[in-house]
């Protein structure tokens, strides 16, 4: 019995590694029904009860369009991208600076009724763009010393214009920064020198925010491009606290935190069931940040693990694919786009249990959201692009010169 044609068809249009296509559609799906669920309160007080999932389910047929036509451009014209995409990602986050703030930050712009946000933006050039200084400057040996100054710099431009309004997102996109160079075997030297100053300026920044008192950081707030120094000291403070009984813990001051424990605790290794959520109703923007306690609390133990396993699956089959790169410049951009992504999720995890303070990560591809969905959607295109021509290599070939 012969096929149909529209079936060999439809297998043209979805081409790249089948696995990472799985864990795409798997995530979009558990996320459309998660951030309904979550949303439900927000939908009962506008009376737009689908507005929230229909914008969601939106954003991701925008990104799987996205990924369409991504996974079908083949990655070497991926290399033009620093060429624009530098100079434009500096100049909108410099003038994000100046935005209008939200919750005492600025870190979106409002076009059309949309928020952008520059900085999903920029971790994203600034990731080809290393993957590029590393592919350009392989040798036998490793990379050569001067591709660490040709990242270092460009980081720490990006990582400062993004660190007045985010210290997370600045934190997480120069420890990418790092694990890529230490992928692309920069010199030990050089990464061991500036861990050790990375390690210094820390432990300085955690003992000021720590042990100096309010009253000090709130003057200092006051001064140019430090006036979210309360609210990291504010979170570092509460998170490091001792534990105090439950009669007398102010559920108000740390509405997020609290909510999102409840959620936790309350669950079970089933949970409650999709739909079944009580904290949503509670809990300040269920359907974004904290989006995983919703998910635990209504999966249970064995849904929390399951959401993890799929983003360790999606990293699992990106190092398979760059594993089989014939050339280098594709292989660093897969690994710097999904090592991105599972490091978002793993902290986004790590605060909604309380291992980590509150950083206002969102979850990739689960939380609802605008620019960080489509930016998601174009990491998976782009490592789709790759898996369609990757073939086996030799061993040593991640060290040649692309």
């Amino acid at each position: 019995m012969k096929l149909p044609a529209a079936f060999f068809k439809g297998k043209s249009i979805l081409q790249g590694d089948l696995g990472i296509w799985t864990v795409f559609f798997l995530l979009c799906t558990i996320s459309i029904i998660e951030v309904y669920s979550a949303s439900s309160n927000m939908s009962y007080q506008s009376g737009a009860f689908w507005r929230p999932v229909l914008e969601h389910s939106g954003f991701f047929f925008a990104g799987f369009l996205a990924i369409l036509v991504i996974h079908k451009i083949p990655c070497r014209y991926f290399k033009v991208i620093p060429l624009f995409m530098i100079p434009i990602s500096v100049g909108v986050l410099f003038a994000t600076l100046f935005t209008e703030k939200v919750n005492n930050a600025s870190r979106w712009y409002e076009i059309g009724g949309f928020s952008f946000q520059p900085s999903e933006v920029a971790k994203w050039t600034l990731v080809v763009y290393i993957a590029l200084i590393l592919s350009n400057m392989q040798t036998e040996k490793g990379a050569n010393k001067q591709a660490f100054k040709f990242i270092f710099w460009p980081a720490a431009v990006f990582c400062a214009l993004i660190l007045p309004e985010n210290f997370s997102t600045a934190a997480m996109t120069f420890l990418i920064t790092i694990i890529m160079m230490f992928i692309g075997r920069v010199p030990w030297g050089q990464l061991g020198k500036l861990l050790g100053i990375l390690a210094l300026i820390g432990g300085t920044a955690f003992s000021v925010l720590k042990y100096t008192p309010n009253e000090k950081i709130e003057a200092w707030s006051q001064l140019p491009g430090l006036h979210r120094l309360e609210t990291w000291s504010n979170r570092l403070k509460n998170h490091s606290e001792e534990t105090v009984d439950a009669k007398s813990y102010n559920i108000r001051e740390n509405t997020q935190v609290a909510h999102a424990r409840i959620a936790i605790a309350s669950s079970n290794i089933w949970g409650k069931g999709p739909g079944n959520s009580v904290e949503r109703d509670f809990l300040p923007q269920p359907f974004s940040d904290f989006i995983y306690a919703i998910i635990l609390e209504e999966t249970g133990l064995l849904g929390g693990a399951a959401v993890m396993f799929l983003y360790f699956i999606l990293l699992f089959r990106t190092s398979l694919i760059a594993s089989r790169c014939e050339r280098s410049f594709p292989a660093f951009l897969i690994m710097g786009l999904a090592i991105m992504m599972v490091i978002q999720a793993m902290i986004n995890m790590a605060v909604a249990v309380g291992v980590f303070p509150v950083t206002g990560q969102p979850l990739p591809l689960m939380s609802k959201g605008g620019t960080a969905t489509i930016m998601n959607c174009i990491y998976i295109g782009m490592i789709l692009s790759v898996s369609r021509s990757s073939k086996k290599k030799p061993n040593y070939a991640i060290s040649e010169v692309s």
